[in-house]
């Protein structure tokens, strides 16, 4: 794990609490990217039950909690978000329970019936994985939703022109492995060139806690 010099203890966690998080929430903003959030979370939640609560690990400006109030208007939503930009705007979202902090700092104080990664895992550095891993699963008291960009092995990919900033891997599978009760209720795939509702070659893996 390479230091920060920073607050932050890696490079990840600064990378995007500064500059580049702020030009990422520019980029992806505006209805569009709504509407493919709403029609992917609707397959997605088509396969849960009683889903009252649910927490976002790295929820950004809050493109997905929108998506998924649409879909579930009663839900409680909660949110962490490093960057100050997107917190803000997270903040504008009715009801919702923010927390403005790195996922590596967060301790969860309650469980809920949901907790959702999209596009988050692949940005950790790697050696914080079973760390943040282990705050998915003592978060959830029945469902976990990992939507990131998989391989069968680890790998890295040059990020816009940084190296150290995008790991693909099986997070779903690790979890899987790691925690005996967790079983695998669905996964699929989300395409960049589908007609109508975009989203950026994702697959997406919906875990449940069994006992």
């Amino acid at each position: 794990m390479e230091e920060s010099s920073s607050q932050y203890r890696t490079k990840q966690e600064d990378f995007w609490a500064n500059e580049f998080g702020d030009e990422y929430s520019d980029r992806n903003a505006g209805e569009l990217w709504i509407a493919s959030n709403t029609a992917l979370f609707a397959k997605i939640l088509s396969r849960t039950r009683s889903v009252y609560s649910l927490i976002e690990f790295g929820a950004n400006t809050g493109l997905n909690l929108i998506a998924i109030r649409r879909l579930l208007p009663d839900v409680e939503l909660s949110a962490i978000e490093i960057n100050e930009k997107a917190v803000a705007q997270l903040k504008q979202i009715d009801k919702i329970n923010v927390y403005p902090m790195s996922v590596l700092d967060f301790e969860p104080e309650t469980t809920r019936d949901l907790v959702l990664t999209k596009g988050v895992l692949i940005h950790i550095d790697p050696e914080m994985l079973p760390k943040v891993y282990e705050k998915l699963y003592s978060a959830s008291n029945r469902y976990i939703c990992i939507a990131e960009y998989y391989n069968p092995a680890p790998i890295e990919v040059n990020y816009r022109g940084h190296k150290g900033f995008l790991f693909k891997r099986d997070f779903a599978g690790e979890m899987l492995d790691r925690y005996d009760d967790l079983k695998l209720v669905d996964y699929g795939f989300a395409y960049h060139r589908d007609y109508n509702f975009q989203q950026d070659d994702l697959t997406w893996f919906l875990l449940e806690k069994t006992h």
